[in-house]
Parts: structure tokens; C-alpha cells; sequence
């Protein structure tokens, strides 16, 4: 419930930031995944910031009604007693809030409301892949709520340039308060020798089985004429329906080459991209999506859809393919492409390992996240001069 992921520091401490998460760096799916991601290449940093990781939600299950479940509210309470200590510790110290919609938001507001009454200054970290969806799916009364949360922020940090575009005028974000961070993950280890060229290519889907990540139509494309008679094999690996997902692959006739291993932990995750020739991804919606940038990490054949941020993250023929959101035609010949010519899929191996390695290794997502907690920590302007400004 409460990580303090710090380590003894050579530097004397400048500050602590409190991470809030909803359930942890372990229940947190792809926000949790993050984020320790961050805390593990910001603790080679030693940059003095001690920090402490609070689960505001616990296990997914218990998210689902946020403030009427007895097990939520005690998240939701715990969270509220690490800002009271974070406060009456006297040392500086700022709110990492990381939030999505639906039940994310209505624990954020409350507990960014008593962050503000305790006079801590505290960051907004947007997860959603929609979040102006959200906002326009509430009330009037909630959307002044949130409006009101966000004019707050000392920072408001989001995953790409269209949330940017779209998220400052609608919450009424100064534009200087609001800021592109892409999603990181860390450098693999080399990959070991590649497989024989007679071998089939393996194809990998990562992330929660649904249609919304596209997988009917990734099933309707491998089962499609254009990729019966060529060479692969699929694992799409992942948590959701699995069972009603491996019933339609038999239903197809492919189920001898689709494999469901289910939800994977990090290491095994990282062993299956470190076999694998394509990561397919053809989701309906993402934010930014940590399984593209792992794909990118592990140098492999990225074949995705541009929603959310990943038309800033992946170039066109140079470092992956983008496919239009639901044409499973378009995506069969997509993976037909990559299955058949072995000079195209090592072009564009090579050019994903180089836009990881310009872009999103999470060492220099770590430099700059951390040179804004200090930053914050080291800025003495208090809430009200932030919430004077905002509104003058």
C-alpha cells in the first residue's frame, strides 16, 4: 500500500515527493509500470528527492466503486494521512498525482482538495487515453470540480501533443503549466542470437485482451487468406476475457498457432518481446501505450494504430507501420508485408531501436521528471499565489 522505493543517498535530501498510484507500482497496470520504471532509473540518479509511493485505489477490483466500498475508502483515507504526514514533516514536499477518468478522477479530487488545504503543491500526471472524453461525460457541477483541480496544479503533465492541444483550453491549464512527457521504459538486455530465417515469425500482442485494443480484428486478420499460408506464429499475451478470445481463434481455425499464455509479470513480458520478430499493437484508442515502447526497446517490427501519441512516436516505414483502427484488411497486409520480406523487418528493427534510443529510454525520461520534483520542491510560491495567477 506504501512503497518508499529511496534508497540511501550519498546526497542529503532536498525533499520528499509523494506518488500517488492508483494500486501501486504491482496493481497499477501500465501507470504503475511507469512509474517504477521512473523510480528505478531515478534512484541511480541520487538526486537527494526521497520518494514514497501511495496506493490510493488498491487491487483493480476494488476501483470499480471508488468511495462505497469499504476496502476503497480505507485506500482513500490512507492516502489522505500520508499528505497529513507529508505536511506536518516540515521538509518540503509536492503531490505526484497520477490520474485517469471515471473513479480515478473522483479520488483525485479528493484528495488533491485536501492536498490544497494543506498547503501542498502537487502535479497532475494525465494516464487517459481520452481524458476531454471524460470531462464531457460529466456533470456540470463535477466538471467545475475538476477544472477546479487542474487550475491548481503547479504542472500538469500529459503523454502526447494532442492532449496538449486539446486538455489546456478546455480545463483552463495556463499553457506554460502544461507539458508533453512521453512514456519511457528501460534498455533491455541484448538480445540473444536470432532465430533460424526458416523459422516462423512471431508475432506478439501485449495488454488487456479487449476490443477496444483490437484484438477481433488482430484474430479476423491472422485467420484472413493473405496470412494462411505464410509462415508465423502469435502469442497474445495478456489479461481480460482469455478464454472467449482463444474460442473465437478456434472458431477461425487458428487456434494450433495462437498462443494465450494470459497476464504475464514484467520478466517473463521481457523474455517473450527478447523471442519475438513483431510486436502488434492495433488498438482503437491509447494514450501511449507502454507495449510500443517496449517493442521499440527490444528493437522489433512495430505494426500499430496512430491513436493517442503514437503517430509522434513511431515513423512511418522508418521505425514501424501504422494501420488504420478496425480494417483488419489493412492490418493482414501489414503483417504480410513484415512475414514476407526480411529486409523490411530488419530496416525497421534498426529504426526502432534508434527512435528508443533518441526519444524513450527512461533514463532521460528520469532526468526530467526528476528535475521538475526538484524544481517544485525548491519553488516557495505557495497554492494561493498559484491560484491568483490562474485566474487573473
Amino acid at each position: 500500500m506504501i512503497q518508499d522505493p529511496s534508497c540511501d543517498q550519498k546526497k542529503p535530501s532536498i525533499g520528499t515527493v509523494v506518488v500517488l498510484c492508483p494500486g501501486g507500482l504491482e496493481n497499477g497496470g501500465g501507470i504503475g509500470r511507469q512509474m517504477g520504471y521512473f523510480l528505478a532509473a531515478e534512484k541511480d540518479r541520487q538526486s537527494g528527492i526521497r520518494y514514497r509511493v501511495v496506493d490510493t485505489r488498491g487491487p483493480w477490483f476494488l476501483g470499480a466503486s471508488p468511495l462505497l466500498t469499504g476496502c476503497a475508502v480505507f485506500y482513500l483515507l490512507n492516502g489522505a494521512l500520508q499528505l497529513l504526514l507529508l505536511r506536518l514533516s516540515w521538509a518540503p514536499g509536492v503531490v505526484h498525482v497520477n490520474i485517469t477518468g471515471r473513479g480515478s478522477t473522483i479520488r483525485k479530487i479528493v484528495l488533491v482538495t485536501i492536498a490544497r488545504a494543506l498547503a501542498l503543491r502537487y502535479l497532475l500526471h494525465v494516464h487517459d487515453y481520452d481524458y476531454a472524453k471524460e470531462y464531457h461525460a460529466r456533470g456540470k457541477r463535477m466538471q467545475g470540480l475538476i477544472r477546479f483541480m487542474f487550475r491548481g496544479a503547479a504542472q500538469v503533465l500529459v503523454l502526447g501533443a494532442q492532449a496538449q492541444r486539446t486538455l489546456a483550453p478546455l480545463l483552463q491549464v495556463p499553457s506554460e503549466r502544461i507539458q508533453v512527457l512521453h512514456n519511457a521504459v528501460p534498455a533491455p538486455q541484448p538480445r540473444p542470437l536470432a532465430a533460424s530465417p526458416d523459422a516462423p515469425c512471431h508475432l506478439v500482442f501485449l495488454g488487456y485482451l479487449s476490443a477496444r485494443k483490437g484484438v477481433p480484428e488482430l484474430l479476423q486478420a491472422l485467420a484472413s487468406p493473405a496470412l494462411q499460408a505464410r509462415p508465423w506464429r502469435a502469442t497474445l499475451a495478456g489479461g481480460g476475457p482469455v478464454e472467449e478470445f482463444r474460442q473465437q481463434a478456434t472458431k477461425l481455425g487458428i487456434a494450433g498457432r495462437v498462443d494465450f499464455p494470459g497476464w504475464l509479470e514484467q520478466p517473463a513480458a521481457t523474455a517473450l518481446c527478447a523471442d519475438a520478430d513483431v510486436l502488434v499493437l492495433p488498438s482503437h484508442a491509447e494514450g501511449l501505450a507502454m507495449a510500443v515502447l517496449e517493442g521499440l526497446a527490444h528493437g522489433l517490427v512495430v505494426v500499430a494504430t496512430p491513436v493517442g501519441a503514437h503517430a509522434e512516436v513511431i515513423e512511418p516505414e522508418i521505425s514501424g507501420l501504422l494501420v488504420p483502427p478496425g480494417d483488419a484488411d489493412a492490418l493482414a497486409k501489414a503483417l504480410a508485408r513484415v512475414i514476407d520480406d526480411g529486409e523490411l523487418r530488419a530496416r525497421l528493427r534498426t529504426g526502432a531501436h534508434r527512435r528508443f534510443l533518441e526519444k524513450f529510454d527512461v533514463r532521460s525520461y528520469a532526468e526530467r521528471l526528476g528535475r521538475l520534483h526538484a524544481s517544485l520542491l525548491t519553488d516557495r510560491r505557495d497554492l494561493t499565489a498559484i491560484g491568483r495567477e490562474q485566474t487573473s
